[in-house]
């Protein structure tokens, strides 16, 4: 049995590394609000992201033709755009818990009828509900960082969140790829399904711990009135981001018939590329937003601008997988800047109206871009390579106008 001096001298060492998980915590921008929103975001990009990827796939085996499925990729960018603003409405008014509980249960029934789908068209439906979580669900996320921490530190907080987010990436894709392999298309893709419905349930569980208070509007505000208060740096960074999205969504849902069908690269392979963007963009996120912490947040923006434009071209130059390997390094190096470009809209939105502008700011960028993924499939059928060629052009207009547009004295007077 150990003596007083032993408990005391155990005591001590507990409390020394409370201290220390508390330092990295805050260190991390990790309370009870912004860390059950880190693991709800973690739990669900794990389980999607076996399958996700895939669908692509999922629908050329169910019969789908080529158009069908850019139409998929449009389609996804719509309701991308559409769900903004709903969500950040439903986040302002019901709170951010109530909000992440209904977005949750839509994407866990989008998911039962992927799997029970009978035909092709039926995964747009399952895509419709699905897309509760990745775009209603955004406007809440963001809204929860900026509740939760300060100004100086929100980079931070949305790098962690991007860090988990990115994790599930670089381990699931690898292994819905080998689902694939061991069952078949429709049968890995379907298994995948089953653990994100289960990992669904568990991320009800994390998000009821969420406590942030609901504040309510002194007078009504319409979607016209939040548009009229974006201040004008805030504007022009989603004009630049318009350009540099739409470059993305042209070529996004072709890369794995870029690499499959052309290169000729087998699914595993594939998905050991996502692991290698996935890892890339993991190693840069804590130590750029650090970085932007001191420097400001310009300079990152404009470098993952740059990296968007860059990425479709060194795919469409690598004609074996060790060259798609560095073309996927590029393509993680996108995310450099991406904390810095999230904190941005953050700090520039109204405290009162954070939810809404967020849901504002991606409902106007996804509608903008929700052709890209058709015109994407169009310029295909004239040749594989073009739609990356294109989107590659697309993408540098976008990043000048950003760093012609918008200045750091800017971002220090809002």
């Amino acid at each position: 049995m150990p003596g007083a001096r032993g408990r005391r001298r155990a005591g001590g060492r507990l409390s020394v590394d409370a201290a220390a998980g508390t330092r990295l915590a805050r260190g991390l921008g990790l309370d009870r609000n912004t860390g059950a929103v880190a693991a709800a975001v973690f739990l669900m990009g794990l389980g999607e992201q076996l399958w996700k990827r895939f669908v692509p796939k999922y629908l050329e085996a169910m019969g789908a033709p080529v158009l069908a499925i850019g139409g998929y990729g449009a389609a996804g960018d719509f309701l991308d755009g559409v769900y903004q603003y709903p969500g950040g409405w439903i986040a302002d008014r019901w709170g951010r818990r109530r909000a992440l509980t209904l977005f949750v249960a839509l994407a866990g029934a989008g998911y039962a009828v992927y799997a029970l789908a009978p035909s092709w068209p039926w995964l747009f439906a399952g895509l419709a509900l699905s897309a509760a979580w990745a775009s209603m669900a955004s406007p809440a996320l963001f809204a929860a960082i900026g509740d939760s921490l300060p100004r100086g530190r929100r980079a931070v907080g949305f790098a962690v969140q991007s860090l988990l987010r990115r994790v599930p990436i670089a381990v699931a894709p690898a292994l819905g790829g080998l689902a694939i392999a061991a069952y078949g298309v429709r049968g890995g893709v379907r298994a995948g399904l089953a653990v994100s419905l289960a990992l669904a349930l568990a991320t009800l569980a994390v998000v009821s711990r969420v406590r942030i208070p609901v504040a309510a509007d002194a007078a009504p505000v319409r979607m016209a009135d939040v548009w009229r208060r974006l201040p004008a740096a805030l504007r022009w960074l989603l004009v630049s981001d318009v350009f540099v999205r739409t470059c993305e969504g042209m070529v996004e849902v072709f890369l794995v018939l870029y690499a499959t069908n052309v290169v000729g690269i087998s699914a595993p392979r594939y998905g050991l590329l996502v692991t290698v963007e996935m890892a890339a963009a993991i190693l840069c996120y804590l130590p750029a937003a650090r970085m932007a912490e001191r420097t400001g947040q310009k300079p990152f923006v404009i470098a993952t601008f740059l990296m968007f434009s860059l990425f479709p071209l060194a795919v469409v130059l690598s004609r074996s997988w060790a060259a798609l390997a560095l073309a996927f390094v590029v393509g993680g190096l996108r995310e450099v800047g991406e904390p810095s470009r999230k904190a941005l809209i953050v700090d520039l939105a109204e405290p009162g109206l954070r939810a809404r502008t967020v849901g504002l700011y991606y409902l106007v960028r996804s509608v903008a871009i929700t052709p890209a993924s058709l015109v994407g499939g169009l310029l295909w059928r004239v040749s594989p390579q073009l739609p990356f060629a294109v989107a590659c052009g697309i993408g540098l207009a976008g990043t000048a106008v950003f760093a012609a547009t918008v200045h750091e004295r800017h971002l220090r007077d809002q």
